[in-house]
């Protein structure tokens, strides 16, 4: 288990951070699906999750106030050792300036600040970007004995919907 050091929260040059209100909803679906390459993204977030996990996630806006980038997450009262990241997205003229890097330090001091001691996302393993960042970030693909090699990662087969594949990501804080 690898856990990681606790970095210095900065800003990417040109954004602010702030947490969500309800009032960010029609900006983040009008965006959502067009910033998942034209996957129908928006029916994943409903607008409660503004309404009632801002506390535990995080907006960015511009300079100008445009929305770049967000991560929706939360505490979980079930497993009380983990964050889990629901959704996090940045604006695709935006990618590899640190946005999204940014948003999950946020997201991990919160949840160091809370006592919890690990952070789990999800991904379609066929996502090779969403992949490739949350390794980047530090987490690592779950395996098991229920996962298989999908896209090349292990993946749990109809883990959503009784469809869909997604890989898991933990990574220890």
């Amino acid at each position: 288990m690898t856990v990681h050091p606790i970095p210095e929260l900065s800003n990417p040059p040109g954004i602010e951070f702030r947490r969500p209100v309800e009032d960010d909803y029609p900006a983040i679906v009008a965006v959502i699906d067009d910033w998942w390459g034209g996957r129908r993204m928006q029916g994943l977030l409903p607008r409660l999750w503004l309404q009632h996990f801002r506390g535990t996630s995080w907006v960015v806006e511009t300079e100008a106030g445009h929305l770049a980038g967000f991560l929706i997450g939360f505490h979980s009262p079930d497993q009380p050792d983990t964050a889990y990241c629901h959704m996090i997205a940045t604006n695709p003229n935006l990618r590899g300036r640190g946005v999204g890097r940014a948003l999950y330090e946020r997201f991990f001091a919160d949840a160091r600040a809370a006592g919890l001691s690990r952070g789990v996302a999800i991904t379609w393993p066929g996502n090779r970007v969403s992949v490739a960042f949350h390794r980047a970030m530090g987490f690592e693909l779950e395996e098991g004995p229920d996962t298989r090699n999908l896209y090349g990662v292990p993946a749990h087969e109809r883990y959503d919907f009784d469809r869909e594949e997604r890989a898991v990501l933990v990574r220890h804080l």
